[in-house]
């Protein structure tokens, strides 16, 4: 019984004469691990078999499926695509040979054949497929490499957002829930919106998920409102009023300010950031602040955190009212289409009502 090395690489030569089998099996055998197959069919199913060749020599002329089917057949499927073929044929034809390289094959080698010249192109297609498997592979191990570096700073981004988000939070009367519920109602409100085709275009998966993790930066700028006013139990006079209101632009300016010091262009994730915190008490009558915008001159971003962080307001428990109703906040919210609120965001909240009941329930504070 013939051993063969591990490492061996493995031929399949296809022909339905067994004279031609036996002088390429007997060229080849010392060097190589040689399979055989005598039909288009049988050659298929072994190259998908448990040994996978490293290349095949493929006769042309066969009865049924003939070579040039076998290697188009070979070549359209994921597992066999990548092995080389080489035509060894009869057939001297330039058409012929055109016809072979067409169908994917790699080599031309005509009979009879010259053994010198068959175990030179073999050594030589053997090498360069071992070439191109090694460049594969080490295109596989840098793109894992970059996917989870990408994977590291994408969580390091999530986690400074947060950390961010939860510290502007904890200057407030809010909860950290406030800000996972909020950016979970912005996303549904955006997923909605989306079957509507004025949206469909700025709606993508890529910038709802954008909206979704720069909702939570929606209160930032309240890190520069003073504890007197930002903690006070009671109802702000006007004067205190007018210096809470200003915490919408100090947010914006926040970010902006970070992107000239560290040089950083507008990114998407950055003007949503951006977007949300400066607009989100915009009203869509424009009685809102800090710039008094109406309609759609406000930022779509700012509009579905207007909704979304009104909700949750309502819903939640604060030192000056209790928690209300779904219900009783949805009034309030209806009472507000086309003054406060965007009336197809509203629509967008009604068709996903349900939803935020679910999320109010998922992440309701302790």
């Amino acid at each position: 019984m013939t051993t063969h090395d591990t490492d061996q690489k493995t031929i399949l030569i296809v022909d339905d004469e067994p004279v031609n089998l036996v002088v390429l099996t007997n060229l080849l055998k010392t060097d190589y691990r040689v399979i055989a197959a005598r039909s288009g069919e049988q050659a298929i199913a072994r190259a998908r078999g448990e040994i996978k060749p490293d290349l095949i020599l493929l006769d042309i002329m066969m009865p049924g499926m003939d070579g040039y089917v076998v290697c188009s057949e070979l070549k359209s499927h994921d597992a066999t695509r990548d092995i080389p073929v080489v035509f060894v044929t009869a057939m001297n034809d330039e058409l012929d040979e055109t016809k072979g390289l067409e169908a994917g094959a790699i080599d031309y080698i005509t009979k009879p054949i010259s053994p010198t010249i068959v175990s030179a192109r073999v050594r030589n297609h053997l090498a360069l497929k071992a070439a191109q498997d090694q460049l594969a592979n080490q295109n596989q191990i840098l793109e894992e490499r970059v996917a989870e570096r990408t994977r590291e700073l994408v969580q390091a981004q999530d986690i400074t957002i947060m950390a961010l988000a939860s510290l502007a939070e904890t200057r407030d009367n809010e909860t950290g829930n406030h800000i996972r519920r909020t950016q979970h109602y912005v996303r549904v409100l955006a997923q909605e919106l989306r079957n509507q085709d004025k949206y469909v275009d700025e709606l993508t998966d890529d910038n709802i998920e954008l909206l979704f993790k720069s909702a939570p930066l929606h209160d930032i700028g309240k890190v520069g409102i003073p504890d007197s006013i930002l903690l006070k139990p009671g109802k702000l006079t006007d004067d205190e009023f007018r210096v809470m209101k200003n915490h919408p632009a100090l947010g914006n300016e926040a970010i902006v300010s970070a992107e000239a010091e560290l040089g950083v262009k507008e990114t998407p994730f950055l003007r949503y950031a951006r977007e949300i915190s400066e607009y989100h008490h915009e009203k869509w009558d424009g009685s809102g602040y800090p710039h008094g915008l109406s309609g759609e001159d406000i930022p779509l971003s700012g509009r579905l955190m207007a909704l979304a962080d009104v909700y949750d307001a309502l819903i939640s428990k604060r030192v000056y009212k209790p928690a209300f109703s779904h219900d009783k906040a949805k009034g309030i919210i209806l009472e507000g289409r086309g003054t406060h609120f965007d009336p197809q965001v509203l629509d967008a909240f009604l068709a996903r009502e349900q939803d935020f009941v679910e999320i109010a329930e998922k992440y309701k504070d302790d």
